[in-house]
C-alpha cells in the first residue's frame, strides 16, 4: 500500500500556522479499522479551528509549498495545547473501503462507498471506525455523500435535544447555512415550529423558498421586535447558536423573555419558564455578551454533536443514521460553489475564500483531484 498524502496544520509556539500536504505511511489496521480512500470532503466551519487554527486571513501567504499566516497572541493561547504538532484535518467525508480489519463490522464494508468521519478526511486515505461511519447507498455518489454526516447529524441532534428537555419550538441563528436549510427542511418534515435567524434580506428569501413561516434579519431595524413576534407566535424556548461571540444569545434570551412575559403579571424574578440557548458555533470570535435582563430562569451553555451521540446511545443513534441514509439526496443533500483539491488548499486566495464562510460557498476537497 503506498503512503498516504495528507494536509497537516501546525500552530508554532513564536505564532505561526503551518498548513502542509505530507506523504507518510500508512498505520496497521486494527480489527475493526477500515482504511478508506477518500473520494470528497467538505470544508466545514467546524473544520476550520483545526486547519486554520484561528488565524489573520489576511496574513496567509504560501511559502515554500506551504500555506503559512499569523495567529494572536490570544489565538496562540487557544491553541496551546497542540503547539508544534502536526495535526491532521477533515472531520467528515465519503471514499470506498479499500482494506478492512478482520473484525465482522469492518470485513462487512469492505468494498463499500461509506460516509463518516475521521477527523483526517483532507488525505487521500483516512481510517475511519465501522461505529464513526455508515454504507452509502450504490446510486448515491461520493459528492453527495460527503457532508452527510456532520451536519445531517448535528440538525437532528437539535430537534432531538429539543423533545429530550421538553422544550416544543426551537430558534436557530446563521439560518441560511447548508446546516440551517436542512434543519428548515427536518422541522417542516416534523411539524416543528422553528425560528430562523438570519444576517442579511437575501437569506430571508432563501428560506421563505424552502417553506420556513418563521424567518427573521438580524440587520433589520425591527430585528428585536420581529423576534419576539416569532417567538410569541412558536412558544420556542430553545435556541442553538452558531455564531458564539457578541449579543445574539442575550438577544434571543431578551426577546424570550418578552414573549413570555406578555400579558403576564409581573415578577422582579422574570417568567419561571426556563429559556436555553446553546452556542455550538464560533462565527464570531468575541466575548459573549449577557446582560441579564431576562429574569432567573434561563441557560447559556455548549452543544457538540460527538457528546450527543455518545449521551442518546447506539440505538438511537442508528436511527438518526438511517434516517440520513434514506434522505441523502432530499433533505440532507448539500451544493458546492468549488471543487478544490489537496493542493489547492494551500493557495492562500482559495484559503481565504473558504475561511470567509459566506453562505453558498462551500468548498468540497477533491483528493484525487
Amino acid at each position: 500500500m503506498p503512503d498516504i498524502s495528507a494536509i497537516r496544520s501546525t500552530v508554532t509556539a513564536d505564532g505561526q500556522l503551518r498548513v502542509e500536504l505530507i506523504d507518510e505511511p500508512r498505520a496497521e489496521l486494527g480489527s475493526d479499522d477500515l482504511l478508506v480512500e477518500v473520494e470528497a470532503a467538505p470544508i466545514n466551519p467546524s473544520d476550520l479551528g483545526m486547519l486554520l487554527a484561528g488565524a489573520d486571513p489576511a496574513s496567509l501567504d504560501n511559502v515554500d509549498g506551504v500555506l503559512v499566516g499569523h495567529l494572536s497572541e490570544v489565538a496562540v493561547s487557544l491553541n496551546r495545547g497542540r503547539l508544534d504538532q502536526p495535526m491532521p484535518c477533515g472531520n467528515e467525508g465519503a471514499g470506498m473501503v479499500v482494506a478492512a480489519g478482520p473484525g465482522d463490522a469492518a470485513q462487512a464494508l469492505l468494498g463499500k462507498r461509506i460516509t463518516g468521519v475521521s477527523g483526517s478526511m483532507y488525505a487521500t486515505h483516512t481510517i475511519v471506525s465501522p461505529m464513526m461511519c455508515m454504507e452509502v447507498p450504490a446510486e448515491v455518489t461520493a459528492e453527495q455523500a460527503a457532508s452527510s454526516f456532520v451536519n445531517p447529524l448535528t440538525a437532528l441532534g437539535m430537534t432531538e435535544t429539543m423533545r429530550d428537555e421538553g422544550h416544543t419550538a426551537l430558534v436557530h441563528t446563521a439560518a441560511a447555512s447548508n446546516l440551517g436549510q436542512m434543519l428548515v427542511k427536518i422541522c417542516i418534515d416534523d411539524g416543528i415550529d422553528l425560528v430562523n435567524i438570519v444576517r442579511r434580506p437575501e437569506q430571508v428569501d432563501i428560506l421563505r423558498a424552502l417553506g420556513a413561516d418563521h424567518v427573521v434579519d438580524s440587520s433589520a431595524e425591527s430585528f428585536h421586535d420581529d423576534l419576539t413576534a416569532a417567538l410569541a407566535a412558536t412558544g420556542a424556548t430553545i435556541a442553538f447558536d452558531a455564531t458564539g461571540g457578541g449579543t445574539y444569545a442575550d438577544s434571543i434570551l431578551r426577546c424570550m423573555e418578552a414573549a413570555l412575559s406578555t400579558g403576564a403579571a409581573f415578577s422582579r424574578y422574570g417568567s419561571d419558564t426556563h429559556k436555553q440557548v446553546y452556542i455550538y458555533g464560533g462565527l464570531q470570535r468575541s466575548a459573549t455578551t449577557l446582560e441579564r435582563t431576562y429574569g432567573m430562569s434561563w441557560g447559556v451553555g455548549g452543544w457538540l454533536l460527538t457528546p450527543f451521540l455518545g449521551r442518546i446511545g447506539p440505538e438511537r443513534m442508528m436511527g438518526l443514521r438511517q434516517r440520513v441514509a434514506d434522505e441523502i439526496t432530499t433533505t440532507f443533500a448539500s451544493h458546492y460553489a468549488e471543487h478544490i483539491s489537496l493542493a489547492d488548499m494551500l493557495d492562500p486566495d482559495v484559503a481565504r475564500a473558504y475561511a470567509a464562510q459566506a453562505t453558498g460557498e462551500k468548498r468540497l476537497v477533491v483528493p484525487t483531484r
